[in-house]
């Protein structure tokens, strides 16, 4: 729908307003109001198969990583060559970092009290990183723990996917938004330099996400790009028409389940990433590590990717073999690549499990109390 002309003048707000108001999917209007209608159960005999096939893809995936995730667990003797106060710094960022999570969750969620929420994710978090197939189900025991604790079954199923598309999204631009820090050049330098790249890179990271949000222009023009580019390449093939318009309807519908919270959600799925990518510049100054700035921030959004690899849960494995070979090409020793790296997941991977469990605990004893 094309503005009139005193719409170019109206606030970033008031965009987002008309956005959600008049553009908004219809769709997903219901789903909001469907607070009444729990989605289907799949059959008994559909989850065995399915679980068996992901608990085999899982065995497979496991065996072609287990030589470097091995290698990364065995260096847990040298983990008291690291002194105790970085071990402080990295629990304090992960915290800032699920912190970050949460906020967002909230935000989609219509800020409902905080424990549910902190509860929930924790809960979910760790069910995906133990259980095969683990992203859908840790999204359905979050969405089941939520339920349980009064909110809206519509609601609920709608914010877990905003939340998931707008940090994926996050994840998949990381690359591209590091990409010119690489091309600069920057080798040799200090972990000052590379903190001071990251947190220019998310610092337009959240600017391009809000140009995006709030305006057609920009995404029209990325859309336009990416069919160019995507029909240059395959040629022989139809060509694709009609994705920018396919972009603004997909963005219209983030913006009517974020609801005007939606820059606070944006903001905090960046501080997400910054404050994990921090967890990773910390386990490297632990073990004395000085590599390129830019090739650390690559190597970092190489394991977010690789941990969105549903062949195991978490991306376990995978995530251990990209993450040392790309902070040894970034100029890290073999030995303090592989020690930096499980530092760097024992807070972002293994320190969570147990907090889930205890967070769903929690709810359980809360949902007593109050019945």
């Amino acid at each position: 729908m094309a503005a009139p002309d005193h719409g170019r003048h109206r606030s970033i707000g008031d965009r987002v307003e008309h956005a959600i108001s008049e553009r908004a999917d219809p769709d997903l209007e219901r789903e909001l109001e469907a607070s009444d209608k729990t989605p289907p159960d799949e059959t008994s005999g559909r989850r065995v198969r399915r679980t068996a096939i992901a608990l085999a893809l899982t065995g497979v995936s496991l065996y072609l990583v287990a030589p470097s995730l091995l290698d990364v667990l065995g260096s847990a003797s040298e983990l008291n060559r690291i002194d105790p106060v970085w071990f402080a710094a990295m629990a304090a960022l992960q915290v800032l970092s699920l912190a970050c999570l949460w906020e967002v969750q909230r935000a989609a969620l219509a800020d409902p009290p905080w424990p549910p929420v902190i509860e929930s994710q924790l809960a979910g978090n760790a069910l995906s990183k133990i259980a095969p197939a683990g992203g859908a189900d840790g999204a359905a025991l979050q969405y089941r723990m939520l339920v349980e604790s009064g909110a809206s079954r519509g609601r609920v199923a709608t914010a877990i996917t905003a939340v998931n598309l707008l940090t994926f999204a996050v994840v998949l631009a990381l690359p591209l938004m590091a990409l010119p820090a690489f091309l600069r050049g920057s080798v040799e330098r200090d972990l000052l330099e590379a903190t001071l790249i990251g947190v220019a890179v998310f610092a337009v990271l959240l600017g391009v996400g809000i140009a995006l949000l709030a305006f057609d222009e920009p995404l029209r023009w990325l859309g336009e790009r990416i069919q160019a580019i995507r029909n240059r390449l395959r040629r022989g093939s139809d060509p694709l028409t009609g994705l920018p318009e396919r972009l603004r309807r997909e963005r219209d519908r983030l913006l009517a389940a974020l609801g005007p919270h939606w820059r606070r959600a944006l903001a905090a799925t960046v501080g997400r990433w910054a404050f994990d990518y921090l967890t990773l510049l910390a386990a490297l100054a632990a073990v004395g590590s000085t590599p390129s700035p830019a090739l650390v921030l690559l190597a970092f959004c190489a394991a977010q990717v690789l941990a969105q690899v549903p062949a195991t849960p978490g991306g376990l494995g995978f995530v251990e073999a990209g993450l040392t070979a790309t902070l040894a090409l970034a100029g890290v020793g073999a030995g303090d690549a592989v020690l930096a790296t499980l530092a760097y997941r024992l807070f972002s991977y293994w320190l969570p499990l147990p907090a889930g469990l205890a967070a769903f605990a929690l709810h359980k004893r809360r949902l007593a109390a109050a019945s």
